[in-house]
C-alpha cells in the first residue's frame, strides 16, 4: 500500500512529534539546566517535566493548524479527537490511590507476603511486580499501575537504593502491566482497540496471550526481585506504615471499592464516569479525616500527556499504517514492538484494525509486539506516565531518565517476547 503525499499541516504533526520523543529523551537535561540557572528555574522545571511534553507540545500543533488552516479548523480537529483513555486514567488514578483503597491493597499483600517463605519485604516487592500488575487483567492496566506503584514506592523508590536497581524494577514494572491485562478483553488499552473489530473476548485473550504472558510477569518480577534482593533489608514495610495511621473503618473502604469498581465498569462512558467521580469527591469531602490528599494534580498531568498524545498521534497515520501493513506477520512482531516505542501501542493496534484483509496470525503478531514493547518508554503505554508521575521523586533529580528506563526494559520486555513469541 502506498503512503499518501502529507500536507503541509501532517509535515508539520510528524515534525513536531518527533520533536516531542526527543524532548521526552532530554526531559532529565532541562531539570539539571533548573539547577544551573536558577534565575530561569521555573521554565525549566516545566520544560522538564515527562508529563507536560506532549501536551505542550500539542498546544503548538494546534496553534500551527490555526495559523496555516484557520482557528475553526483547528478547533473541529481538536474537538474530534477521542479524550475517553485521558479522563478514564485522571479518574481512576485519583480513586485507586485514595487512602482507603491503598490501605485494602496493603493489608491483602501484606497477609500474603508474611505467609510467604522469603522475607516480608522481598515478598512484598514481588506481589508488586507480579501480582498486582495481573490484577490489571480485572481492575484495568491504569488502577493497577497506581496501585503498584504506590506500594512499591515504600520499598524500592526510595533514598538508599541505587539508580540501577531502580531503573530495572521500573521497566519491569512497565513490562508486566503492559502484558498483565492480557488476560481479558478489555483492560489493556491495545487489546480494547480491536477486541470487538476482531471478535477476540477474554476466553481468547486468556487462552492465547494470558498464560503467556503471566508466566512471563512471574519470570521478571523474580529477576527483578533477585536483584533488589540486597537494597531491601532495612526498607520499611507498607503495611507498617498504613498501620501507624489511624485506620479507616472498613464501610468507607467498601464504598471506595464500589466507587472503583463503578469507575472500571464505565471505562467507556465518560459522562457516567465523570459523574461517579464527582460523587467520589463528595464522599471524600464527607469523611476527610478517612482521607490523604488525592493526587489530583499528578492525575491532572498524567491526563495532560495523554491528551497531548490523542491530539498529536492523530495525524501520524499517514505513515505508520502504511508501514504496519506492508510488514509480514514476524516482521510485524518486531516491528510493532520498536514502533510501540515511538508511539502508543493503542494507537498502534488501532491502525491495525484498520486495514482490511489481516491473517490471525498478523493480528496476533501485531497485538504481541505492541504489548510486549509497552515498557520501553513512556509514551509505549497508557499507564505508563501514572508510574512515572507516581515514582519520579524517588530518582535522581526528581525525573526519570528516557534511557535508563530504556535500559532498564531491555530484559523484561525480551522475556515477554520470548513468551509470547515462542511459547
Amino acid at each position: 500500500m502506498p503512503a499518501p503525499s502529507p500536507d503541509t499541516v501532517q509535515t508539520i504533526a510528524a515534525v513536531l512529534f518527533g520533536i516531542a520523543l526527543v524532548h521526552t529523551f532530554a526531559a532529565k537535561q532541562f531539570e539539571r539546566l533548573a539547577h544551573r540557572m536558577p534565575a530561569h528555574a521555573g521554565l525549566f522545571h516545566l520544560l522538564g517535566e515527562v508529563e507536560v511534553v506532549f501536551g505542550f507540545w500539542a498546544i503548538v500543533l494546534v496553534g500551527a493548524m490555526a495559523l496555516l488552516a484557520g482557528p475553526a479548523d483547528a478547533l473541529a480537529y481538536a474537538e474530534s479527537r477521542q479524550y475517553t483513555e485521558p479522563l478514564f486514567v485522571f479518574v481512576v488514578m485519583v480513586v485507586a490511590a485514595s487512602r482507603p483503597i491503598f490501605q485494602a491493597v496493603t493489608v491483602a499483600v501484606g497477609a500474603v507476603a508474611q505467609r510467604m517463605p522469603v522475607r516480608t519485604p522481598l515478598a512484598t516487592a514481588w506481589l508488586g511486580l507480579a501480582a498486582v500488575p495481573l490484577l490489571g487483567s480485572l481492575i484495568t492496566e491504569p488502577a493497577a499501575m497506581t496501585i503498584a506503584a504506590l506500594l512499591l514506592s515504600f520499598l524500592v523508590f526510595r533514598p538508599g537504593v541505587p539508580e540501577a536497581p531502580k531503573y530495572l524494577a521500573l521497566g519491569v514494572l512497565f513490562v508486566n502491566v503492559s502484558i498483565g491485562g492480557t488476560l481479558s478483553s478489555f483492560a489493556a488499552p491495545p487489546v480494547l482497540m480491536v477486541a470487538a473489530t476482531w471478535n477476540w473476548d477474554s476466553a481468547f485473550m486468556v487462552a492465547n496471550f494470558g498464560w503467556k504472558s503471566a508466566l512471563a510477569v512471574v519470570v521478571n518480577a523474580t529477576l527483578a526481585t533477585v536483584f533488589l534482593a540486597r537494597h531491601l533489608g532495612h526498607a520499611p514495610d507498607p503495611a507498617d506504615a498504613m498501620a501507624r495511621s489511624a485506620p479507616v473503618p472498613w464501610p468507607v473502604v467498601a464504598i471506595h471499592i464500589a466507587f472503583l469498581a463503578g469507575v472500571v465498569l464505565l471505562a467507556h462512558h465518560p459522562v457516567a464516569f465523570l459523574g461517579l467521580f464527582l460523587l467520589f469527591l463528595g464522599f471524600t469531602q464527607a469523611y476527610v479525616r478517612h482521607q490523604n490528599p488525592l493526587i489530583v494534580k499528578e492525575a491532572l498531568l498524567v491526563a495532560f500527556f495523554l491528551a497531548g498524545l490523542v491530539v498529536l498521534g492523530g495525524m501520524q497515520q499517514w505513515w505508520l499504517q502504511p508501514i504496519v501493513a506492508d510488514m509480514s506477520s514476524e516482521a510485524l512482531f518486531f516491528g510493532a514492538v520498536g514502533l510501540t516505542a515511538i508511539t502508543d501501542n493503542a494507537a498502534l493496534t488501532y491502525l491495525g484494525s484498520l486495514i482490511e484483509g489481516m491473517t490471525d496470525e498478523a493480528k496476533y503478531a501485531l497485538v504481541a509486539g505492541a504489548v510486549a514493547g509497552g515498557g520501553l518508554t513512556v509514551i509505549a503505554n497508557a499507564p505508563n506516565p501514572a508510574g512515572v508521575a507516581l515514582l519520579k521523586s524517588g530518582f535522581a533529580d526528581e525525573t526519570v531518565s528516557a534511557g535508563g528506563l530504556l535500559l532498564g526494559a531491555l530484559v523484561p520486555t525480551a522475556v515477554a517476547m520470548a513468551a509470547l513469541l515462542w511459547l
